[in-house]
């Protein structure tokens, strides 16, 4: 097929690499041509602009820092959809605002194509290897049709529905990535304030329940999603202890404990709905009711329901 590939940083260069890899024909583009330079060599074209990109190809990507990046190129003066060829598609790799993806969506859709928004779950070390976990949102025959190409850039590669949900998986993905840092953060401070070694206290938390990630790949699928409370994994009434415990060490050190106080809080509500024997999990079922959520019907959800273009 013929590509092209918009934006050649350090995620851009590796799936373009990828893709002329896998045999297809590659045309790029990026406002610095000497980081084009390998890709050139190896047979890929070079592009005077993001236009120039989309008249040489079926399919365009896009990997760029930004919504106010991606709408540049996409509508601005010489931009991709000016050039995009009728039936052709448009393919955002970037994190981008859902509502910027929709309104890319509508306007490429009134010149007779397409867009879909497939942003990226990884980072820089796995992008050459190909080793990737994209997010695809947009129609579902145009996923279907770009599918080969997107498995050139990855190994994961999923469907999510309209577009969007990609964009939003990629902005609560990455939203808790940096959520879970804070709280690391905060941890390590009351561990070493209180005499561990930084070495020591990583050993512990990455060889623990937390560091192979027990949340995600066994109370989330196996307790959180399927509402299995009962019997618990671990008591919610020992979670109210050990985090308890915890804010009392911050006292005693001195060491200012936000978010761990934050979620002493929220156990101890979860104490007060008579969860306490219960698994620990269940304290999540208090945001889900602050969210006007019900996870077991999410249709039911007016807020989901609000938006037109959900699948």
């Amino acid at each position: 097929m013929k590509i092209g590939f918009i934006g050649l940083g350090n995620m851009g260069f590796g799936m373009a690499t990828n893709v002329l890899k896998a045999g297809h024909k590659l045309t790029v583009y990026d406002i610095r041509r000497k980081v084009a330079e390998p890709l050139l060599k190896a047979g890929a074209s070079w592009a005077e602009t993001p236009k120039g990109v989309a008249e040489a190809s079926e399919i365009v990507c896009t990997s760029l820092p930004g919504p106010k990046e991606v709408e540049e190129v996409a509508l601005g003066p010489n931009g991709i959809i000016e050039g995009i060829i009728p039936d052709g598609v448009f393919i955002d790799l970037s994190t981008n605002s859902p509502e910027v993806v929709r309104r890319l969506y509508d306007k490429f859709k009134a010149k007779g194509a397409h867009v879909m928004d497939v942003p990226i779950g990884d980072g820089a070390d796995e992008v050459m290897s190909g080793r990737l976990m994209l997010m695809a949102s947009g129609d579902e025959d145009i996923f279907q049709r770009c599918k080969s190409v997107l498995d050139a850039m990855g190994n994961r590669v999923r469907y999510f529905g309209k577009i969007g949900t990609g964009s939003i998986c990629k902005i609560v993905h990455n939203s808790l990535s940096f959520g879970i840092q804070t709280v690391v953060a905060e941890g390590f401070s009351l561990g070493i304030k209180a005499g561990i070694e930084p070495e020591d206290l990583w050993w512990v938390i990455s060889q623990g329940a937390v560091g192979k990630g027990a949340l995600f790949h066994v109370l989330m699928p196996n307790v959180y999603l399927p509402r299995r409370f009962d019997p618990p994994h671990f008591a919610l009434k020992l979670a109210f202890k050990d985090v308890a415990l915890a804010t009392s060490l911050g006292r005693e050190y001195n060491v200012p404990m936000a978010l761990t106080t934050l979620t002493l809080q929220e156990l101890m509500t979860a104490m007060n709905r008579g969860w306490g024997d219960k698994d620990s999990v269940m304290s999540m079922v208090l945001q889900e009711e602050r969210a006007g959520l019900n996870i077991q019907n999410p249709a039911e959800s007016s807020k989901l329901d609000s938006d037109p273009h959900r699948k």
